[in-house]
């Protein structure tokens, strides 16, 4: 355990390469353009059919488990909640979220070796400000879909044109339909400068940054290497946890005195994290390799992305016992379907052995930083903490509903954290 807090965020989440004939790109996407190849080539998906019918019967033909001895999902996702997702899956229609997909602009561009993938819309409005979103694990670009039209077209979702967004949207390599890295080396560091290359060649001079997740180690990482022409960051899962407040969730001890109503919750969220929500992320961090199983079975693979954390799950687990939510079935089917068709289950795992960063902790960023604290997210950041993480926080709003993935469940208060966040910065 020692060498996991220190790999992992002093305790947490420290906690596609394209296959063959996946897609129809003008360049084979399993031979990598060679590194000094700056073009930047146009998109498009088509999955082969055989893939999906492959996909159709591996998911009838699952082999289940014995059904968890308790009554609640304690012992990790419940088998009722698998049995539904697996029969909506195995009618679900793979065409309709390719097409939507393909309604993007999407391009590849290879850094460093690794073909890129991200979506690229530009906004119809005057002086809108270029954003890069950066996604997380068990995330993809499917998360910020919601998001894009708020963003780039404001005035068509209740906005003005001042809000106006340019919007890139990259997959991580070894995630979606980026290339898979076959070094090391592509941690949070790396690809924030990949991030910035991208930015740079697609000739934006001035922009702002945007993650949650693993998003917010590579955006954080962007802000510390505080390129010219990146004027502030937002984050939704924020590294703030103070040193002293760290060193207690570490050791597992008792929750020190004078803590405030909102810090007291932030601390008792993350002790219960350290000590009942890393299962998935400290067998990522030193043997994702082991992980074959969520490579072979779809079941496999849809179990593995669902026991995130306990919040998410318990939303997951509504959605499919019928209740609405800010999710929806097809929103949590497609996402899993897009890592089990490019086989990215284990090479997004990689990304958890690659990072030495310890998560949470303060990173000492100068540029302007936005917070948007989500009651159901890992932790709610408190205020105080932000200040004293950011000492130039140019906005904090602590909300009231969303979690992990809130561009995702809640995207017009996504939207109109990003343009509140952001305002200062377009004088």
């Amino acid at each position: 355990m020692k060498k996991i807090a220190g790999k992992m965020s002093n305790g947490l989440l420290t906690a596609v390469f394209i296959m063959q004939g996946l897609v129809s790109n003008a360049q084979n996407s399993t031979t990598p353009a060679p590194p000094s190849n700056e073009a930047i080539r146009p998109f498009k998906i088509n999955i082969p059919e055989a893939r999906l019918t492959d996909l159709h019967k591996r998911i009838l033909a699952t082999q289940w488990p014995d059904q968890e001895i308790v009554t609640d999902a304690t012992q990790g996702v419940q088998l009722a909640t698998m049995k539904q997702l697996a029969s909506y899956w195995a009618t679900y229609d793979w065409r309709k979220t390719e097409k939507k997909l393909n309604a993007l602009p999407q391009f590849m561009t290879n850094i460093d070796g690794v073909d890129i993938h991200f979506i690229h819309v530009r906004s119809k409005h005057k002086n809108a400000l270029p954003v890069i979103i950066t996604h997380g694990w068990p995330g993809s670009v499917i998360e910020q879909l919601k998001i894009i039209g708020p963003l780039t077209d404001p005035t068509a979702y209740g906005g003005r044109a001042e809000d106006a967004f340019d919007v890139v949207i990259p997959s991580l390599p070894g995630h979606g339909f980026s290339g898979k890295p076959t070094v090391t080396g592509w941690d949070p560091v790396h690809i924030a400068k990949a991030w910035i290359t991208l930015m740079k060649r697609l000739g934006y001079n001035k922009y702002v940054a945007q993650g949650g997740d693993w998003g917010d180690a590579v955006t954080e990482q962007m802000a510390v290497l505080a390129p010219p022409e990146l004027i502030g960051i937002h984050t939704n899962m924020a590294a703030t946890v103070p040193a002293d407040i760290n060193k207690v969730l570490q050791a597992g001890g008792p929750e020190p005195a004078g803590l405030s109503a909102d810090e007291d919750h932030a601390f008792k969220q993350l002790d219960f994290f350290y000590k009942n929500g890393l299962s998935y992320a400290l067998e990522m961090a030193h043997r994702p390799q082991t992980l074959y199983g969520i490579a072979d079975s779809p079941i496999g693979l849809a179990g593995w992305i669902l026991d995130h954390d306990a919040a998410s799950l318990a939303l997951i687990t509504r959605v499919f016992n019928g209740e609405a939510a800010g999710l929806t079935k097809e929103d949590i089917v497609e996402n899993i379907t897009l890592y089990w068709l490019t086989n990215t289950g284990v090479s997004s795992a990689r990304l958890y052995w690659e990072n030495k960063l310890p998560f949470f902790d303060i990173k000492n960023i100068k540029i302007p930083v936005a917070v948007s604290a989500f009651p159901d997210e890992l932790y709610q950041v408190p205020r105080s903490w932000a200040e004293k993480a950011f000492p130039n926080l140019i906005h904090y709003n602590k909300l009231d509903v969303g979690g992990h993935f809130a561009a995702w469940e809640q995207p017009k208060l996504f939207s109109e954290e990003l343009r509140a966040s952001f305002a200062s910065l377009r004088k």
